[in-house]
């Protein structure tokens, strides 16, 4: 038995994975100490616990409903189409529907998520105060950026439905 193969028994992945967790747990490190030295430990703490709560217990179950939903609607489309025609499925593998909501959809919610002060206009005091302007524009950009993600994927969608039915015939 040799080193390398006993390591990856005990310990349960390659060596580069421990090197790199502890990368992260010393950028982690760095950036608690800078927190700290600057003196926002408090607020920092109460956003991190925030944001873990608010994930954990109400965008989570939020979430995986609508997936959920979701993808108990593209499989009642899918019964219904395969009872109502009589001829074989095209060879293609058919694309998953949902995966064309999910992806737009994530992204937007990590936009909000990260410019949510912006969007929301909460933060509009202090922005004006920084740098003169109206948070205004974000909530725009924003509804706007939705909309492109989703009409690309939308676009996406159709295209791969075309080369699929197309490669079964």
């Amino acid at each position: 038995m040799n080193g390398h193969s006993r390591w990856a028994r005990t310990y349960g992945a390659p060596p580069w994975h421990l090197l790199v967790l502890a990368l992260c747990f010393l950028v982690a490190g760095y950036a608690a100490t800078r927190v700290v030295e600057v003196g926002i430990w408090r607020g920092f703490l109460v956003w991190l616990v925030g944001a873990v709560v608010l994930h954990d217990l109400v965008l989570f179950p939020l979430y995986s409903a609508a997936d959920l939903a979701a993808r108990s609607a593209a499989a009642r489309t899918r019964r219904r189409r395969t009872t109502a025609r009589r001829r074989p499925r095209p060879a293609g593998r058919r694309p998953a529907p949902v995966n064309y909501l999910r992806v737009p959809a994530a992204f937007s919610l990590l936009l909000l998520v990260v410019w949510s002060p912006l969007i929301l206009r909460g933060a509009e005091p202090n922005y004006r105060a920084a740098v003169g302007l109206s948070t205004l524009p974000y909530l725009h950009r924003w509804i706007l950026v939705t909309l492109v993600l989703f009409a690309v994927s939308a676009l996406l969608h159709v295209l791969r439905r075309l080369d699929v039915g197309r490669a079964g015939h």
